[in-house]
């Protein structure tokens, strides 16, 4: 594998086209609907894959590093990563693809992922739904965006949909990779069938210390295995691979996942900030918003399906596909199928 140090001396600092404009640092409230204080750039590094600098603002709770993409008034957009994937390789292509159709693309990191920080030690690093739902809409009230069209797959996708589900008016569209991902954490004793527990794997392996202790040893071994499982049929790069190792270095990665799945596993307390949101989350929310859904045809933790088994849970316009040649991590495995599924939510309103 090569090293990080040659990929970064490797990569070049090349900055999206159109990807000004002035976004950055603010106060905002995880439960807050308008926007906060003024808004500073603070690029701090540049990467390649023309989703340019990373920017900072603040939440109440984080400050959270991102890209943007795109006209300054265009379409604003939040593409989302998952576990244990990059923002940057996730949307490498999908972003500028959405930016040269007029769209303003956000790619924010995940709490605990490359840059973002918790703002206080004394916090609980949380991974658990309601949280990743809320630093969504914190993120927006920070940038000053009233509205956007969420799209996402795993962790990021979660997001999405709790964002989408508890704060509608916030959101003008979704697309979320394996359908409706709200937890249902009033069933988390109940098995699924064999076959799907065997894809979840490391929920079980992350409950013990043994996993604990094997993730903070060896964060890449573990996510190369997770890479090659959930996307059987992707041939990533060694250079793909080491960009996003470089996310895992982040101070609170291993508390945060080995939260988020505990605490899904009814193993673990939750952020009492966060509490009610749970609460609500328990209901099982509909999303009235306009929602594609997309399955990998080739996801190796979860199989496709015809997304029957979730409709219920979509009241607004819906559609579904099935995405040939794909795994767990979509937008980097087919970028066109994600971008045509973020326009196509667009046009359903």
């Amino acid at each position: 594998m090569i090293s990080r140090r040659r990929l970064t001396q490797a990569v070049t600092a090349a900055a999206a086209a159109g990807a000004t404009g002035s976004v950055g640092a603010g106060e905002a409230s995880a439960s807050a609907s308008t926007g906060g204080g003024a808004a500073v750039n603070a690029p701090t590094h540049r990467f390649a894959h023309g989703l340019g600098p990373v920017r900072r603002t603040r939440t109440e709770v984080l400050d959270i590093a991102y890209h943007d993409v795109g006209p300054a008034r265009g379409r604003p957009v939040i593409l989302l990563h998952g576990w244990p994937f990059s923002p940057v390789g996730s949307y490498a292509e999908v972003a500028p693809a959405l930016a040269r159709r007029g769209y303003r693309c956000y790619v924010p990191y995940l709490r605990g992922h490359g840059q973002t920080r918790f703002l206080r030690d004394g916090t609980l690093r949380s991974g658990q739904q309601a949280a990743l739902g809320a630093d969504l809409v914190a993120f927006m009230d920070a940038l000053r965006l009233p509205r956007a069209l969420f799209a996402g797959y795993d962790w990021g996708g979660r997001a999405g949909d709790v964002a989408a589900a508890l704060w509608p008016e916030r959101c003008t569209g979704l697309v979320s990779v394996n359908g409706y991902l709200i937890q249902n954490l009033a069933a988390v004793q109940e098995p699924l069938a064999p076959e799907r527990e065997e894809g979840y794997w490391y929920f079980f392996y992350f409950l013990t210390e043994r996993g604990r202790k094997g993730l903070l040893r060896d964060r890449e071994g573990l996510a190369r295995v997770v890479w090659r499982r959930n996307s059987p049929a992707w041939r990533f790069t060694e250079a793909e691979f080491a960009e996003a190792a470089e996310l895992w270095a982040n101070p609170d990665y291993v508390d945060v996942v080995i939260h988020s799945y505990r605490h899904r596993l009814a193993a673990a307390p939750g952020d009492r900030r966060y509490a009610g949101l749970e609460r609500r989350l328990l209901g099982r929310p509909k999303i009235t918003v306009p929602t594609v859904t997309l399955d990998g045809q080739a996801d190796g933790v979860i199989p496709p399906t015809d997304g029957s088994g979730y409709a219920r849970h979509f009241a607004g316009p819906w559609v579904h596909h099935v995405v040939p040649d794909a795994g767990h991590n979509l937008p980097q495995e087919q970028p066109r199928a994600f971008t045509d599924a973020v326009l196509e939510a667009d046009a359903l309103r």
